[in-house]
């Protein structure tokens, strides 16, 4: 899927509210919701229910099911010079990898399209302390 498709998609959710574990457009989602609500809209069903997880960015149990479940129903994107289409964040040194978002500019004013608490479904500069925290990058199958 090319990064303008997913880019556009993922705008149509700004806006939307921030309810952990939701994932309807205009009504709540979370940042693993708005994932879910692209793939939903570029591949029909998702491939696996997400299993319930709690909202703190800094667990520190070394259960990697974000990545995990990314692994499996993503597409790895490991090109040095691109960010990719989905980042993967670790919020804390040592914590398990907790928040996701898609991609949404590149060059000199990288942007991220995201979803957090008391913001919901945003567009945020990928600033420095940001590209900082990517654990990983992937890509729409």
């Amino acid at each position: 899927m090319s990064r303008s498709d997913v880019v556009h998609i993922a705008r149509a959710w700004i806006g939307t509210p921030y309810v952990h574990q939701a994932s309807v457009r205009g009504a709540g989602a979370d940042c693993l919701g708005l994932i879910r609500g692209i793939w939903r809209e570029l591949h029909g069903h998702e491939p696996e229910a997400a299993p319930a997880y709690t909202p703190d960015w800094g667990e520190y149990d070394g259960a990697e099911l974000l990545l995990a479940g990314a692994r499996r129903n993503l597409l790895p994107d490991d090109e040095a010079d691109e960010l990719g289409q989905v980042l993967l964040f670790r919020m804390r040194s040592g914590a398990v990898a907790k928040h996701l978002g898609i991609v949404s500019a590149v060059g000199a004013r990288p942007a991220f399209i995201h979803a957090y608490d008391r913001h919901g479904v945003t567009e945020s500069p990928l600033s420095t302390p940001w590209r900082q925290r990517i654990a990983a990058r992937f890509r729409f199958p």
